[in-house]
């Protein structure tokens, strides 16, 4: 089914872009006299921006399936009950939409993810509920809440798509000059062998500096969300050794898609590549701010 899914979904992104593409009237960037680059831009623009998009309205659906969570419709015990309330606190306070909360089966960590503010998703795994007290769990929630507060979801899918564009458009701009130095005499307009071979190496090397952009990003917010908890709170304590706590436990590992969004994120990525900063670093910046 998680096959089937991820194929339906890249089939989905495929035919928005064929159908933006069309009423637009680009796609055919490259002519016998050389790159139009207003249309090669254009098309950049609907590839790198369509699949950020579907992926953020899509996000709750494929958080919910991909991890088994269970959104809690009426609370069927007092753990779940003190979880929709205290959410419902922190969302109150933090001006947003009561989001839905859900519980999923794994080790330690939590997330938020949802395209718009009032109808966001929060979600908590039992090693967390497990592993924590009612203090520290209140803590990542009022994380995950200023997640939502903030719009960091739409703010990162925004980046990613300005990434995206910039990596299509780069990659091609060099595989043409690189295809034309190899044939001087051609005036094919759809590119020979050098052009795709070098758009495909540059979208690899672009994309890998895109994604430390990205990841550079992500820590920032990661920063910015434990100060949002501190707000909420009114006071860094709880953040604080919430952090200490998961510190202390193995995080679980999230899918793909739904790891930046996580609490913490797992130690085991290249610095320039992970989403989260270090605990110490991110208690070290809550001790450091003022109360």
């Amino acid at each position: 089914m998680r096959i089937i899914l991820f194929l339906l979904t890249n089939l989905a992104v495929m035919v928005v872009a064929s159908i933006v593409l069309s009423l637009l009237g680009v796609g055919r960037y490259m002519t016998a006299r050389g790159l139009d680059y207003q249309s090669l831009f254009a098309f950049a623009l609907v590839f790198g921006f369509t699949g950020s998009f579907i992926s953020l309205f899509l996000s709750k659906t494929m958080a919910k399936f991909s991890t088994g969570a269970r959104v809690i419709a009426t609370p069927a015990n007092e753990t779940e009950r003190w979880l929709v309330g205290t959410v419902q606190k922190l969302a109150s306070t933090a001006g947003i939409g009561m989001p839905e909360v859900a519980i999923y089966e794994g080790e330690p960590n939590a997330f938020a993810t949802g395209a718009f503010k009032n109808s966001a998703l929060v979600a908590v795994s039992t090693g967390l509920l497990r592993g924590m007290t009612h203090e520290e769990v209140e803590a990542v929630l009022a994380h995950e809440v200023a997640h939502i507060a903030n719009g960091d979801m739409v703010t990162m899918t925004l980046l990613q798509g300005v990434v995206n564009t910039f990596v299509i458009f780069f990659a091609r701009v060099v595989g043409f000059v690189i295809d034309k130095a190899i044939s001087r005499d051609s005036d094919d307009s759809r590119g020979g062998v050098g052009y795709y071979i070098t758009v495909i190496v540059c979208e690899i090397a672009f994309g890998i500096l895109a994604s430390i952009i990205v990841a550079w990003f992500s820590r920032r917010r990661e920063f910015r969300a434990d100060a949002g908890s501190v707000k909420l709170l009114g006071r860094r304590q709880p953040m604080i050794h919430a952090l200490q706590r998961l510190g202390g436990l193995e995080s679980g590992d999230l899918p793909k898609n739904l790891v930046s969004a996580g609490i913490s994120s797992p130690g085991r990525m290249i610095a320039l590549f992970r989403t989260h900063p270090p605990i110490e670093q991110r208690i070290e910046a809550l001790q450091a701010s003022v109360d």
